[in-house]
């Protein structure tokens, strides 16, 4: 690959809405993941209500980080928009339990069972942050 198809490549909006996606991801997922962790291994919680619970804080980070910097949606109303990023990521966090519940249930570490479980939803979330939420 040469230095000038790279330079074509990130250069393109809907690659650098991707990487910025991915930098935002990174952040939510380290706040849904810290939760999870505590709340397992300090707070003894349960771990599908845990990883819930964590989904949703990082859903906040991520609502919050993408409508400023992957999709500078400022001059969208955050009622509306949150309204719909809560929805997906409602779907996200339905998908997320059921996931992680179920690789949790066939004996897989729980932070393994998360980590196979983001992967998955990951693209549920960008496709519909792209395309609904922040179009």
């Amino acid at each position: 690959m040469t230095p000038e198809l790279v330079n074509r490549f990130v250069s393109h909006a809907t690659t650098r809405q991707v990487l910025r996606f991915a930098v935002v991801g990174v952040i939510a997922t380290a706040a849904h993941y810290s939760i999870l962790t505590a709340l397992v291994e300090i707070g003894h919680v349960n771990k599908i209500v845990a990883t819930t619970i964590g989904y949703a804080i990082g859903t906040i980070v991520s609502y919050v980080l993408n409508r400023r910097f992957t999709f500078d949606a400022r001059g969208t109303p955050v009622v509306k928009s949150f309204a719909k990023f809560a929805v997906l990521y409602g779907v996200g966090a339905f998908l997320n339990g059921a996931i992680f519940g179920a690789l949790v249930h066939a004996g897989l570490f729980y932070l393994f069972a998360q980590v196979i479980a983001t992967g998955i939803v990951l693209f549920w979330n960008f496709l519909g942050a792209r395309y609904i939420v922040f179009r």
